[in-house]
């Protein structure tokens, strides 16, 4: 009777108050499993619960409970608790997989590998907009964690032997980042939504900053102000954030935010609630207390796809690492402009207005060097046949402008502006017939590409260095053509 009375107490202690900032302590965790695997061996062997209990008690022992557990199961160790750094769990499988990555030339990559599937997992895979955990196990590093089903394959290029114990550890400085990040996009829709009814369509948790897309064509800048002094009045109050499993025939569900389950959800629904702010169904990890997102700043708001709009923020570490990185660039300028921050904006002004300046008489003398280029050439005595031209300084104007310039019609003119040896622009302008003879194999030598027509044909090339081949080529036509004539 007695032994009973207090196995009552403990399950009743425990199970109310399983939905605390952190979960279910280890203690009542435990009890909770083998009190429920005595449940259910009685059940096996078509016991009841001892009579020595209520009916009330015997329904919480004998099927709550139980109920309570096989739910409770279906949530990784990273969503019961997201604070936990390490855990100790056994490996289910490894089996060969691939896995598609970009590599650091931009490229995509394939690397082979494998899929490990833990009994439990302390990472986190992609899911409800949160990018996955990085971490490692056994030492052996985890490159990518993905969910299917009710089950997380952990991508590794080193094979681990199932029924092995293993120690997973999770790169906290990555964990946390996404807690504060995820728990603050959840706190700036709660707060746009009651503030101004701005419904959250989607989000994207980015590398270096979040996205935020409300459904609504635009938002102020006084909207803007007034979610951040909400929000960050909300963090100073340092609320409560818990989360709490619902079945789907719960009643309260339909009093949870949300926009809509996978189509391979299976289970309860977990429901992530900042205390007298928001309830809403999420699958990620969060942060137990509004107190450790720190700050939230709002960057500010842009105009999204379909008539909505993005408003892109930074919380927590983000903020400190942005405000480090602007301060470094406000020193850096002042060193450059000669002036104080406040003066920057003007000085990076009148900076614009002298280059453009510049710019324009430089295209003016180059237009005025063009012309006299080409009444050099067209007066030379060596004028005929193959006339070509090379600068280092220029453009396609400039050449362009010396193509007019000459008009000719009977000799083929080459002109290339650009390093010596590297890349830059080329022009072939002369008898349009030769012109579309000549312009694919001259592209080719430059190791280029252009287009053209009626006479013109220019382009970018790689190699000017062969400009030399190109000037044999343009000669060797104009010798055949001579001889046939």
């Amino acid at each position: 009777m007695k032994k009973w009375s207090w196995l009552r107490w403990t399950i009743t202690q425990s199970f109310w108050r399983r939905s605390g900032p952190r979960g279910l302590p280890l203690q009542w965790t435990t009890w909770m499993m083998i009190l429920t695997v005595r449940m259910q061996q009685r059940r096996a062997r078509n016991e009841d619960c001892p009579a020595s209990l209520s009916v009330r008690r015997q329904a919480f022992l004998c099927a709550r409970l139980p109920a309570y557990w096989e739910t409770a199961a279906m949530a990784f160790q990273c969503q019961r608790d997201s604070y936990a750094r390490e855990f100790t769990t056994t490996v289910v499988s490894c089996s060969p997989a691939e896995l598609q990555t970009e590599g650091s030339n931009g490229k995509k990559e394939v690397l082979s590998g494998f899929h490990v599937v833990l009994e439990d997992t302390l990472l986190f895979p992609e899911g409800g907009g949160q990018p996955d955990d990085r971490g490692t196990i056994n030492d052996i590093s985890v490159l990518r964690v993905t969910r299917r089903g009710a089950q997380a394959d952990h991508f590794t290029q080193t094979p681990l032997t199932p029924g092995t114990e293993v120690q997973v550890r999770v790169d906290w400085e990555r964990r946390f980042d996404h807690m504060q990040q995820h728990s603050g996009q959840h706190l700036i829709t709660a707060v746009a939504d009651h503030l101004f009814g701005l419904k959250t369509t989607s989000w994207e948790l980015g590398r270096l900053r979040s996205v935020i897309e409300l459904d609504s064509p635009s938002v102020t800048a006084e909207q803007v102000a007034a979610i951040e002094q909400s929000v960050n009045a909300k963090i100073r109050d340092r609320l409560p954030v818990y989360v709490r499993e619902l079945s789907l025939d719960d009643p309260g569900v339909e009093q949870v935010r949300g926009r809509g389950l996978p189509d391979d959800h299976a289970g309860p629904i977990r429901v992530v609630t900042i205390k007298s702010v928001d309830s809403n169904m999420c699958c990620g990890t969060h942060v137990s207390n509004l107190s450790d997102l720190q700050v939230i700043k709002i960057l500010g708001s842009e105009k999204g796809k379909k008539n909505k709009t993005n408003v892109t923020f930074l919380a927590g570490n983000r903020v400190l690492k942005w405000m480090e990185k602007s301060h470094s660039t406000e020193k850096a300028l002042t060193a450059l402009l000669k002036c104080g921050a406040e003066d920057h904006v003007e000085a990076v002004k009148k900076l614009q207005n002298s280059s453009k300046l510049l710019q324009k008489n430089n295209l003016n003398l180059l237009r005025d060097l063009a012309v006299h280029i080409a009444h050099s050439l067209r007066n030379s005595p060596d004028w005929g046949g193959v006339v070509t031209l090379h600068r280092k300084e220029g453009d396609s104007e400039f050449m362009n402008i010396i193509a007019n310039e000459i008009g000719s019609e009977e000799t083929l003119l080459f002109l290339t502006v650009g390093e010596e040896k590297g890349a830059g622009l080329f022009l072939l302008a002369g008898p349009a017939e030769a012109v579309e003879t000549l312009a694919p194999r001259v592209a080719e030598v430059l190791e280029g590409k252009g287009a053209g027509k009626k006479g013109r044909f220019q382009g970018k090339a790689t190699k000017m260095s062969r400009r030399a081949e190109v000037q044999a080529l343009l000669q060797d036509y104009v010798s055949t053509q001579s001889a046939e004539e």
